[in-house]
C-alpha cells in the first residue's frame, strides 16, 4: 500500500495508479493528491503503449461525446432567443473594447460555470476568473472581477504575506515566502493539441 506502508495492497486507483490496501486508505490517498478517483480517459497513451483497450476505451469516449452533444443540442436554452441576444450583446460589447470573446458550445461545464458580464452603466466587464496554483494543487474561482482591477490586487488575497486570509496563506505558503519578483502568473493558450499544453 502507498498510503500506509503497511499492508498488501489490494486496489489500484484508475485515476492517478497508486495502490492502496483498504478503503480508509484510499479515502486518505485521495484527500492528499485531489485525487478523484475518476479514469482520465484523455489522458496521453504513447504508440508504444497503446492496446486494442485503449481503442476500445476511445471508441467509447467518442461515443459519450457524440451523445452529450447531440442531448446538449436539444436543449432548450440551446433555442432559447434570450440566451441568443445576450451572448450577441456580450460579444459586441467585447469587439469594441478590442477583445476577442471566444465561448463554448451550449453544454460545456465551463460554459455553465462561467458568470462573465458586462456592466452597461459603467461599461466595464466583470470577469470570472480561475485562479491555480500548481505549486500547491489548489484552484480558486473568482467571480465579478472588475476589468480594470489590476493582477496585483487580485492575487493579493492570496499571496500577499500580509494581506492574505491565514487559511489561504498557510495553504500557498510556497508562494507566500517567495519573493514576488520570483511568481510568475501565466495564462493558458487554449486551441492546441491534448499532448502539447502552454
Amino acid at each position: 500500500c502507498e498510503t500506509c506502508s503497511e499492508e498488501e495492497a489490494k486496489y489500484r486507483c484508475p485515476r492517478c495508479m497508486k495502490y492502496s490496501c483498504s478503503l480508509l486508505c484510499v479515502k486518505k490517498h485521495k484527500l492528499a493528491l485531489s485525487c478523484n478517483g475518476v479514469r482520465d480517459k484523455t489522458a496521453f497513451v504513447s504508440v508504444n503503449e497503446f492496446t486494442d483497450l485503449n481503442l476500445l476505451s476511445d471508441y467509447r469516449f467518442l461515443e459519450d461525446v457524440g451523445r452529450t452533444a447531440d442531448a446538449a443540442a436539444r436543449h432548450p436554452t440551446v433555442h432559447s432567443p434570450t440566451t441568443k441576444k445576450l451572448l450577441y450583446c456580450l460579444r459586441n460589447k467585447a469587439r469594441r473594447c478590442n477583445i476577442d470573446l471566444r465561448t463554448l458550445p451550449i453544454g460545456f461545464t465551463k460554459r455553465r460555470e462561467n458568470s462573465t458580464t458586462f456592466n452597461c452603466m459603467e461599461k466595464k466587464f466583470y470577469w470570472h476568473l480561475k485562479l491555480v496554483f500548481p505549486h500547491c494543487h489548489a484552484e480558486y474561482t473568482l467571480k465579478g472581477v472588475p476589468d480594470d482591477k489590476t493582477l496585483t490586487d487580485i492575487l493579493k488575497p492570496y499571496i500577499d504575506p500580509v494581506e492574505s486570509d491565514p487559511v489561504v496563506c498557510q495553504r500557498l505558503k510556497i508562494y507566500t515566502v517567495s519573493p514576488q519578483s520570483d511568481v510568475q502568473i501565466l495564462m493558458k493558450i487554449e486551441n492546441r493539441k491534448q499532448n502539447s499544453v502552454r
